[in-house]
């Protein structure tokens, strides 16, 4: 009888391996085991990206949320950018925005399980920074933004897994940038900004829907350049200049409407900074604070109390944006 060895059999082309459909049985010397509890915790879903920054870089960075640890390189941007914004689904990460150092439309895309580079996914409706995205796990908008001087209450979208331009979704309920952004399945939340006004502000809309913006409530203050993540029901945002640069979280339940209350701290007075989560934690990673840091942080979304140190990334910038595969916008 002849061996069947299933390790060594590939495609043509030699990329990946066989697929396994209909009645199938195995037998073996080993066994096989298959894994079980939450994908964040086994190898699957729960990485997080931070990609450019300033000093102006190109670079992605990655971590496992679930463990504390330094960052690794993950690949480049398809081009060195700031101030840009970000959104993902359990396998696709979007980079959209930011000055490179002059304003792009550009919107590039990676697989995040997979290590490498970036390549071009489509186009905004325009060249602009200082905008934020979020995202469920079939659509991505962005929100906001900055053809400084003219601030924008535009939003856009894209369909995460089709290669396209943005389309138009309907505006904010007033025109900023520097806003932060997360999200549940249902709703993206858009909070604080600038116009020139700093604002307290928190728009939301329902993601599978286009429409307007409509009024959800307030922050605790007014911040710009603040960052945001979510659980599948809390949204957590935190830092920003006020116009001083504060320590402060905040949280807000994403299903209903009302300002956000105390969450706790972070560990410095910061701004400019990347947030992700997955459904359990919430990180925040580089940043202003007064100058660029290096330092990670996390927090554990569903209790209230101050961030604890996670690790640090490769180098120390801001203006850099994050994002994950395991974030509230991708289950309930």
């Amino acid at each position: 009888m002849s061996e069947f060895r299933i390790d060594q059999i590939t495609n043509q082309s030699g990329s990946r391996g066989p697929d396994i459909a209909g009645i199938t049985t195995f037998t073996g010397t080993s066994g096989m085991i298959m894994p079980s509890g939450p994908t964040e915790y086994r190898g699957g879903r729960g990485r997080g990206l931070f990609g450019g920054g300033s000093p102006i870089t190109n670079v992605i960075e990655f971590i496992t949320i679930a463990t504390a640890s330094n960052s690794s390189d993950f690949g480049d941007l398809t081009a060195t950018t700031a101030n840009l914004g970000a959104c993902s689904s359990s396998t696709r990460g979007i980079f959209g925005a930011g000055e490179t150092p002059s304003n792009t439309n550009t919107i590039s895309y990676v697989t995040i399980s997979s290590i490498g580079n970036a390549f071009d996914f489509g186009d905004l409706s325009n060249a602009y920074y200082q905008a934020n995205a979020c995202s469920n796990s079939t659509r991505g908008v962005f929100g906001g933004g900055s053809m400084f001087p003219v601030f924008l209450s535009g939003i856009e979208y894209i369909t995460i897994a089709t290669l396209g331009n943005a389309s138009s979704f309907g505006n904010l309920v007033v025109a900023k940038s520097n806003l932060g952004a997360c999200s549940s399945s249902v709703r993206g939340l858009f909070a604080g900004g600038y116009n020139p006004t700093i604002l307290n502000s928190i728009d939301f809309i329902t993601i599978a829907s286009t429409g307007n913006a409509e009024d959800f409530g307030d922050l605790t203050g007014v911040k710009r350049q603040l960052a945001g993540c979510a659980s599948q029901t809390r949204g957590i945002f935190a830092g920003g200049q006020t116009p001083s640069v504060v320590n402060t979280i905040e949280f807000v339940t994403i299903s209903t409407t009302g300002n956000s209350a105390d969450f706790g701290d972070l560990s410095a007075a910061n701004r400019t900074f990347g947030a992700c989560s997955s459904f359990i934690r919430g990180v925040f990673g580089g940043g202003l604070a007064p100058a660029a840091v290096n330092t990670i942080e996390y927090i554990t979304i569903a209790t209230t109390g101050n961030a604890v140190d996670f690790g640090d990334l490769i180098t120390a910038k801001s203006q850099l944006t994050s994002l994950s595969d395991a974030h509230g916008g991708l289950g309930d």
